[in-house]
């Protein structure tokens, strides 16, 4: 050996070049996808919000039928083949009450009163059961002069609504039928 000292240098691995743009994009990932979830998110929250103020906003009868839930909760089991069916649900803290019109038949008449436990023979002639400032909160008016009128009310349980029925048979082909039921929890 020579008289040499050898000198220590330090070994470096070989220079792998940095990917900066792969760091960027996963950062953009990161933050951008849960940032772009959160503000659609949002969104949609907003406009489901809207549609459930429109629809509590609207003061009037809806010309469709009420869903069967509807139906079901407030014993309105309107007949298969009625027309003209329209419904307003209005809901404060200590009552529920579903307006609904529609138009039947003589035979789904009868089975719409067998349905809600009562019968033909129970509507009294000449007898509206929808006080008239029920009446006006979806714009109904009985009190046509040529226009003739049968009620009834009818509760099956005191855990049920109370059902105000009033049909008007002035074309007994074709009766109108006006039910207001009323839930009290």
């Amino acid at each position: 050996m020579s008289g040499r000292v050898p000198v220590y240098v330090p070994v470096r691995p070989p220079h792998r070049p940095r990917r900066r743009w792969l760091v960027a994009l996963i950062v953009v990932l990161l933050i951008a996808v849960p940032a772009g979830y959160v503000a659609l998110s949002g969104w949609q929250s907003r406009d489901s919000g809207q549609d459930k103020e429109h629809a509590a906003a609207v003061r009037s009868l809806v010309y469709e039928w009420p869903s069967q839930v509807q139906r079901r909760i407030y014993d309105v089991p309107i007949p298969d083949g009625s027309t003209y069916v329209a419904h307003f649900e209005e809901n404060t803290w200590d009552r529920s009450t579903m307006y609904v019109q529609f138009r039947t038949s003589p035979e789904q008449l009868r089975r719409f009163l067998e349905d809600i436990g009562s019968q033909r023979s129970e509507l009294s002639d000449g007898t509206v059961t929808v006080p008239q400032e029920v009446a006006d909160i979806v714009g109904w008016s009985f009190d046509g002069p040529d226009r003739v009128y049968a009620g009834t009310t009818v509760q099956q349980s005191p855990a049920e609504p109370e059902v105000a029925i009033t049909v008007d048979v002035t074309k007994p082909e074709r009766p109108r039928v006006y039910v207001v039921s009323t839930s009290e929890p």
